[in-house]
């Protein structure tokens, strides 16, 4: 029963572990940018894996979205691509936010400072 109980407990927190965003690059290319994100995540299988990632502005207004369609379990890190997207000129800094299924959007943010 006991080893029923850990394999649970160790279930449950990979389960609860929100997808890391790694390491972001933004390239500007003839004014949008795009953007390469990587995403450490502890995906399972259909039922729970990192399944897309967004770029904010810093008032938290939706930029871009990158839905990622299937999981990762055999490849983590990973790294995904979203080009064309439109940041507001004059913007110096946005936010990338991922999300995982069943968890949804991860509470926090990484701020990439555009050049």
């Amino acid at each position: 029963m006991k080893y029923i109980l850990a394999v649970l407990a160790l279930t449950t927190a990979a389960a609860a572990e929100p997808p890391k965003i790694t390491k972001v690059t933004a390239i500007e290319l003839g004014g949008t940018w795009r953007f390469d994100v990587t995403i450490a995540h502890p995906d399972t299988g259909w039922d729970h894996y990192a399944d897309g990632w967004r770029v904010l502005d810093m008032n938290g207004k939706e930029l871009g979205m990158r839905v990622l369609g299937h999981p990762h379990v055999n490849e983590q890190p990973f790294t995904r691509s979203l080009s064309g997207v439109a940041v507001p000129e004059g913007t110096r800094q946005v936010q990338i936010q991922a999300r995982d299924l069943p968890g949804g959007w991860n509470e926090t943010t990484t701020i990439v400072d555009l050049n």
